[in-house]
Order: structure tokens, then sequence, then C-alpha cells
């Protein structure tokens, strides 16, 4: 190894000194910036303030009412007069209804003219197919046998439904259909009550009630000669058909 010409001109011999000097000065530069403090400078404000005159007021005047004060009362007479009463009062005496076991009790004879039996008639009921004389539809006078006049009457009730079906609206959107059983009564005057319906719906149902309650009044059912209710069953089916 060749040695260097100038050996006092070697540059790196005092390097750690100088970066020592320069770390110590790095590290007091930044503690006194940590120690400047910086104050917000005082600012100038001016405060206006608006005087005004005192308000003047004008005071109401008020009256006071002076009330007379009010008499005094009456003082009490000296000498207190006591009246004797004119008419004489009766104490009601309340006697009680109670029985005790010391009381006797007559029984009672009731005799059988003194008795008002009074008939009630009462309402029967006939079923159509055991009714001794039928009730008679529209149209069915004519006949003479009470056969005929049955036939007669279911033909012309089966015609009148038909007549006046109107299936529901509801019930074909919703496709509800099915059998509705309806019974009523045939009363003494020959008009339509008592329905009662059952069914799978009750759109169905109203739409069978409907039809039964606009039957033309028929003439009464007869039985011993005498007008009865007459009680008749029929069912009512609601299909749809694909066309």
């Amino acid at each position: 190894m060749k040695p260097k010409k100038n050996p006092n001109a070697e540059i790196g011999r005092n390097s750690s000194l100088y970066f020592m000097i320069g770390l110590t000065s790095v590290l007091f530069m930044t503690w006194q910036s940590f120690e400047v403090k910086f104050y917000e400078k005082e600012s100038k404000v001016s405060e206006v303030v608006q005087v005004t005159d005192e308000l003047k007021e004008d005071v109401p005047i008020t009256e006071m009412i002076r009330t007379a004060t009010p008499p005094p009362p009456p003082s009490a007479p000296n000498v207190i007069e006591i009246v004797n009463d004119v008419e004489d009062v009766k104490e009601t005496i309340i006697e009680s209804t109670e029985s005790s076991q010391e009381t006797y009790i007559e029984d009672a004879v009731v005799k059988i003219e003194d008795v008002d039996v009074e008939e009630v008639e009462e309402e029967i009921v006939v079923p159509f197919a055991v009714i001794e004389y039928v009730p008679v539809f529209p149209g069915c006078e004519n006949l003479q046998t009470q056969a005929e006049r049955k036939e007669c009457f279911n033909q012309k009730v089966q015609e009148h439904i038909k007549e006046n079906f109107n299936y529901p609206p509801s019930a074909l959107e919703m496709g509800i259909t099915g059998r509705v059983y309806v019974q009523f009564v045939i009363d003494t005057q020959g008009r339509v009550s008592g329905i009662q319906k059952r069914g799978p719906d009750k759109l169905l149902e109203d739409e069978a009630g409907r039809i039964i309650s606009i039957l033309p009044k028929v003439t009464p059912g007869q039985q011993r000669g005498k007008p009865v209710m007459v009680k008749y069953s029929i069912p009512i089916n609601f299909i749809m058909h694909n066309d």
C-alpha cells in the first residue's frame, strides 16, 4: 500500500467530532423550539353603548269604590211566643207483612167455573211431503189431484230459480262453486218466510236466499181444513261451465 501524499490532509480523521457537534446543535435547536411560547395579540374592541332617555309612562288613575256597609241583622225579640199546632199530626204506623210460624193461612179453594180457559192456537209447521192439501203455485189452480199440484209446485219453483238465477261475479272470479241447500216456510198467508240456507260460501248463500225471497205469493196449504205453515226444501247448484 502506497502512503498518502499528505497525512495531515486526511478528511475522515475528525468525522466523529463533527458528528457530535452537529447532533448537539440539532438537539439544542429542537429543545428551544419546544420552549418557545406564542402569545395572542390583544385586540382592541370598541363597545358602543346606546343611551336612551328614561321612558315616561302614564300611570292610570284608579278610583276606590266605596260600598255602603250592609245593615246589621235584626235582633231577636225580647219575648218569644209559643204557638200551639192547629192540626194534630197522626203518626203513620208501618205494619210488618212478614208471616210468623203462628200465622195460619187458609187454603184457597178455586172452583173450575172461576177459571177462564182460553184456547191458544199453536203454529203448526207441516212438511211439504206430508201436507194434506199442498200450497197451490200460481198457474196450478186447474189441477185436481194433490199429486199433480205437488208436481206442478216443484216444477214452478225450479222454473222460478232458472229465470232469476244470477251467478255472483265475485264467486265467478274466485272460482267458487257448490250446492246450497235452502229451506223456507210458506206461512198461512201464502208468503215466504224463515229462509235458511247452507252452502260452501256466503256469496252463494246470499244469492240463493235472494232467489227464494222473491217467490210469488201462493195459496197456503191446509191441514184438517185450516191454513197451516208448510216447510219446503230445495237444493240450488252453482256450476261454472268452461266454454
